[in-house]
């Protein structure tokens, strides 16, 4: 199809075309062209084939996939597509398989493992995005509830509760007129995702007679889903935290060939069917694929306990909630937004959004089901009645005065969770906010760039208590005391607040109250994240050190043994050991990482895992600062860059600005954009 595609100083990608469809095309061709080896990655994570070329390392995550039956459901979600949005993915398909080779001669990565290139079906782009997301709202939570319920009573589940190391967060704040300098409003904020190399988020410019949007793509999914501008109007979002994923325990049987579930009203067979997983340098592994009335079996099966099986909103209703995404490119106002989000379905998300005429929107987006409060705490047994779904929740939302904020928090979405964020990000983002009237885009970067980190409190109120310490023991506390809490990577301070939080953490972990939950093992590898009790006993350390589930004096006690321990250490400076550590499928050993300010209850959330790795696993995955007065006043900003090419000039040129928390600047003036002909490399 007709189109042209343009770049910008950063290698960012302004694609135009006479008509949506072209325009898809044009977006699907350039995917495969600036990210082959990701969107191929993803494609083959989504139906559970990626180990046929990674190698063992991958099986666990394929085991999962086809068990879930993700590529199952993205097929049932595209069959029940209108027939207008069905067209719409279809040309971007077409875009990818018409790009796919070019963009693989490009990418070493597929050399290197064998990979040839393959073929995108029309449901591929909703098996992808279903891949990305399906662990979002952290159903594993509920296995790691359900084991402490077990082992130390349902009283101690809350007491774990807290801001998840393993989901993705967010935050994201709208500035009305009256907190701005140009009286327009303002749309920021970051989304907090495990960082990737190449990162999730595609900076790209999708433009047609019938709209003009600038935005953030996930390479392989089409449109501009979660944060866009497409002039009159911008929308942004984070993560709801809502509980809208079930896990069942079943009990199986077999007979014969088939398999049998207990439900509440007896014994129904339920799906069944044995499939390969290819393994590279590996034998291939068997996987039985179980489904029951509640939803596949995920964990176990009819001869292995326990069995849990997974009920989630796509595969239930068969819908993926992509009307939404041709619905937000054509946006021209608030109204449109929420329209189009009306149709969001996975995940569920809080909505900012804001329009050139006083417009304004903050309002949660997608499907949860109504069912018993238990569901959302741990798994519920399948054959007991009442666990039924019985509907969807109507999504709530609030009215927007002066400013808004989102960042995980409880606050709109509150009657949708379980457990949310602490609140320390969304207090110091208002404080920040509520302190000027005159805000402008440039000046968004104080607030994505803040370290200060509330939760250091209550070990610090620990350590002020202590007393009889020996004398550079005694220094160390007094120095923290007077520590300024800012988590800044030159800062010494901010390196031995984390070394004595991560020494507390594995003390109490290795208490003998908690040690019952340290095996994992019950559970398929892939869930340990969520069950580790290191982790857990680290973001959930606020709530341990000042409840009474822990004795007083252990508490003092692993306080005192780590001042001691990182009094003895050699003196290093907090980005030294907070180094970047992005995910990738294929990593070059050799590439060395910088270090990080930040930490995770930071506004700069940058996260590690207390008493595990002060490495970061995540981190913002972009940065976006949407000017409703002005669209090219507006700045964006990525880890890496534009390319996910190696050797590309653009692969990691916006790093360094990322670093140091500056942006990019929005450029929409065609006359400032060079042309891209088709022999170019890029």
């Amino acid at each position: 199809m007709e189109h042209q595609v343009f770049r910008d100083p950063w290698g960012i990608p302004h694609l135009r075309a006479d008509d949506p469809r072209a325009l898809a095309f044009a977006q699907g061709r350039n995917a495969a062209i600036d990210r082959a080896w990701q969107v191929e990655v993803e494609r083959h994570r989504s139906q559970g084939t990626s180990a046929s070329f990674l190698g063992a390392d991958a099986l666990d995550w394929d085991l999962f996939a086809r068990q879930a039956r993700l590529a199952d459901t993205a097929r049932r979600c595209h069959a029940n597509l209108d027939p207008a949005t069905a067209a719409w993915v279809q040309a971007y398909v077409d875009g990818v398989n018409a790009g796919l080779a070019a963009g693989a001669r490009r990418a070493p990565q597929f050399a290197a493992t064998g990979l040839t290139p393959g073929h995108w079906q029309p449901w591929t782009p909703l098996a992808v995005w279903l891949a990305h997301h399906i662990l979002f709202a952290g159903f594993p939570a509920k296995l790691w509830r359900t084991e402490v319920a077990r082992h130390l009573g349902a009283d101690a589940v809350p007491l774990f509760a807290t801001d998840r190391p393993d989901t993705a967060g967010s935050n994201g704040w709208l500035l009305t007129g009256a907190r701005t300098a140009s009286g327009a409003a303002i749309v920021a904020g970051d989304p907090h995702r495990f960082i990737e190399d190449p990162g999730i988020y595609q900076q790209i410019r999708l433009a047609c007679p019938a709209y003009d949007v600038v935005g953030l793509a996930v390479p392989g999914v089409p449109g501009i889903a979660h944060f866009g501008h497409a002039g009159t109007v911008a929308w942004a979002i984070t993560n709801a935290m809502a509980d809208y994923q079930d896990l069942y325990a079943e009990r199986l049987r077999r007979r014969g060939d088939t398999v049998e579930a207990l439900g509440p009203d007896g014994w129904h067979p339920a799906e069944r069917h044995v499939e390969t997983v290819e393994v590279a340098d590996g034998d291939p592994v068997e996987v039985e694929i179980v489904e029951t009335a509640r939803g596949p079996v995920i964990v176990g099966g009819p001869d292995d306990e326990p069995a849990i099986s997974l009920r989630y909103p796509p595969r239930v209703s068969g819908d993926l909630g992509f009307a939404a995404l041709p619905a937000l490119l054509a946006a021209t106002r608030v109204a449109d937004v929420d329209a189009a989000v009306d149709h969001w379905v996975e995940p569920v998300n809080v909505v900012l959004a804001a329009d050139t005429e006083g417009g304004l929107l903050h309002r949660a987006a997608g499907a949860v089901p109504v069912r018993n409060r238990a569901n959302g705490l741990r798994v519920v047994p399948a054959w007991e009645p009442g666990h039924e779904w019985r509907g969807w929740h109507d999504l709530p939302r609030a009215e927007v005065r002066d400013l808004a904020v989102m960042a995980n928090e409880r606050g709109v979405a509150t009657p949708l969770g379980v457990e949310f964020a602490p609140p320390h990000r969304a207090d110091r983002i208002r404080e920040l906010l509520t302190a000027r009237r005159d805000w402008t885009a440039d000046d968004q970067k104080t607030v994505h760039t803040d370290t200060r980190l509330a939760s250091a409190e209550p070990l610090l109120a620990l350590l002020a208590g202590l007393d009889g310490l020996p004398p550079a023991a005694a220094a160390l506390r007094d120095r923290l005391l007077r520590w300024d809490r800012e988590m800044s990577a030159d800062s010494v301070d901010a390196a031995a607040f984390a070394a004595v939080r991560a020494g507390v953490v594995r003390r109490l972990a290795a208490h003998p109250t908690l040690t019952p939950l340290a095996d994992p093992t019950r559970y398929p590898a892939l869930f340990h994240p969520w069950l580790a009790l290191v982790p857990k006993v680290g973001f959930a350390l606020e709530t341990l050190l000042t409840t009474d589930l822990l004795p007083a004096s252990d508490r003092v006690a692993a306080a005192r043994a780590a001042l001691d321990e990182t009094a003895d250490a050699a003196p290093t400076r907090w980005g030294e050991v907070h180094r970047l550590a992005p995910w990738a499928a294929r990593p070059d050993p050799d590439e060395q990482w910088p270090g990080l300010s930040g930490d995770h209850d930071c506004v700069l959330a940058t996260s590690s895992v207390p008493g595990v790795t002060h490495l970061c696993l995540r981190a913002s995955a972009a940065r976006y600062v949407w000017d409703l007065g002005r669209r090219d006043d507006s700045r964006w900003i990525v880890p890496f860059g534009a390319s996910g090419v190696p050797g590309d000039p653009h692969r990691r040129d916006q790093l360094p600005y990322w670093l140091r928390g500056d942006l990019a600047p929005v450029v929409t003036d065609w006359h400032r954009l060079t042309e891209e002909r088709d022999d170019d490399t890029h």
